[in-house]
């Protein structure tokens, strides 16, 4: 006979075993993209700790920043740039999905602009 496992045990399972299926995004992203100062062009080096996001982003004008406020949780990331613009600190967040070798983003530029940008898997 067939043992039933109570729908409870399951989805008790599956929160604590989730963030052990977090997307792997370890490792050299590159995103080239139109904004509103202009082209620019992002390499991203991504380390992953559990569902903690670490890293750099490096924009070829302005240099590496660290990546801070990572986070990844299955297909769902976000982290924080802090960049430096004419004296003043701007806060530069990311929240996107993954899908295989693609980060699909929304970038939030401070209070100046929003877009969407694609960041690909280098090989």
């Amino acid at each position: 006979m067939m043992q039933r496992i109570p729908l409870m045990s399951v989805c008790v399972l599956f929160a604590v075993l989730a963030p052990a299926f977090a997307a792997d995004v370890s490792g050299k992203w590159t995103a080239e993209f139109d904004s509103p100062i202009g082209r620019q062009s992002y390499v991203y080096q991504f380390k992953v700790d559990g569902t903690t996001l670490t890293g750099t982003a490096t924009q070829s004008e302005r240099g590496t920043t660290e990546i801070k406020e990572g986070k990844i949780s299955g297909d769902d990331i976000s982290f924080v740039e802090l960049v430096t613009v004419e004296g003043n600190e701007v806060r530069i967040e990311h929240k996107g999905k993954v899908a295989g070798d693609e980060i699909r983003l929304r970038r939030k530029v401070g209070d100046f602009a929003e877009y969407d940008i694609i960041a690909k898997r280098s090989k």
